[in-house]
């Protein structure tokens, strides 16, 4: 078990190893939008329930409690270890301005959505929407600093990472009450609802000159601590049910990459990220990874330690990198760096039709 739990720090080390000796970053920005996967600290700023900015969120982390809803490090911070970039500052501080943000902006929000109502019962969020309106109000601060042709290479060379869906199922789908909008709609529709809005989006964020996405699809929600903690499943099983409800908003998802990259979008490069596979491989082989708890949260209250998600202050379990779940929703640090090791460099069943190494390769 030692030997395992060493490949997955190895996975770390090798991703700083590659920054700090191979040189130059692969790309010259990365640019993050999603939801508390991926927020770095833009829920900090906000009229929020949905926030991370306390112990013992951060306990792994060099800077502490930093909104990010992890022990320490996100996918997307990792994954930028591998390109050789720097985690971008959230977009709401204040400080995030001038050279701050040439090296790309995180605008991630935890609650939110696709849709514009997802996640409304935990108050003030950045949908999918106002995150590229955000990015809108970023261009303009670069349209101020840069040559229109400089501007244009940095726009076109750099790496989008949208990571949305979850927050639309966790809080809006899946709730018996309080969004009327959805009610009544097949999973079929939904996903087709869903598909349409996050289509309208890549299309605008193409229009302004982005051309690298990755996408990644919704992992296997019917395995995370707070779904398991209703009691649906056996123990030691997923519940099924929710899981087939993503399968056309996942298989919908590759489609949509297919006809983005079908010559619509000229220059546009885009990627699928397999999450509900590489993910569902973790639960499927814990002991490859290192991971000896696949169903219980570390830190957490009730069944699972998923009914309470983390509070304040309190005790997380102390084998944290043998954990595959660090609160009710969301990843430790040892599962996000499985999860960006295999977008990184991961065969075609991780990502499709590329990786995201091959992805940054590109030089348009």
């Amino acid at each position: 078990m030692d030997r395992q739990r060493s490949w997955l720090m190895a996975v770390l080390v090798l991703a700083w190893w590659w920054k700090g000796v191979i040189g130059a970053a692969q790309a010259p920005a990365i640019w993050v939008m999603g939801d508390s996967l991926v927020d770095n600290g833009n829920n900090n700023f906000l009229n929020s329930i949905a926030k991370a900015n306390f112990y013992p969120y951060g306990i792994d982390y060099y800077r502490g409690p930093s909104g990010r809803f992890c022990n320490a490090r996100t996918f997307s911070d990792i994954l930028g270890d591998w390109l050789g970039i720097a985690a971008p500052p959230p977009f709401s501080d204040p400080t995030t301005a001038g050279n701050r943000i040439l090296g790309g902006v995180n605008y991630a929000s935890a609650a939110g959505g696709i849709l514009d109502e997802s996640g409304l019962n935990y108050g003030d969020r950045y949908t999918l929407s106002q995150q590229v309106v955000n990015f809108e109000t970023t261009l303009g601060q670069l349209r101020s600093m840069m040559s229109p042709g400089n501007l244009t290479q940095l726009l076109s060379n750099s790496i989008v990472v949208m990571v949305f869906g979850s927050n639309d199922y966790i809080n809006n789908y899946f709730l018996t009450n309080g969004y009327s909008t959805t009610r009544g709609y097949t999973p079929e529709a939904f996903a087709n609802l869903l598909l349409t809005r996050y289509a309208r989006q890549i299309h605008a964020l193409y229009s302004l000159g982005l051309r690298k996405f990755f996408i990644p699809g919704i992992g296997p929600l019917g395995c995370i601590p707070s779904i398991l903690a209703t009691g649906q499943a056996p123990a030691g099983r997923c519940v099924d049910s929710v899981n087939q409800m993503l399968g056309p908003f996942n298989e919908g998802l590759k489609r949509l990459v297919d006809q983005l990259n079908g010559g619509s979008h000229p220059g546009g490069i885009f990627v699928y990220g397999n999450t509900y596979g590489v993910f569902g491989d973790i639960l499927n082989n814990p002991a490859k990874y290192g991971f000896t708890v696949r169903d219980r949260a570390c830190c957490g209250i009730g069944r699972n330690l998923g009914e309470i998600t983390c509070l304040p202050l309190q005790g997380p379990c102390m084998n944290r990198d043998q954990h595959v779940f660090w609160d009710a929703f969301h990843p430790t640090q040892a599962a996000n760096a499985v999860l960006a090791q295999r977008a990184y460099s991961g065969s075609s069943t991780d990502c499709y039709p590329i990786n995201v190494q091959q992805l940054a390769q590109f030089r348009l």
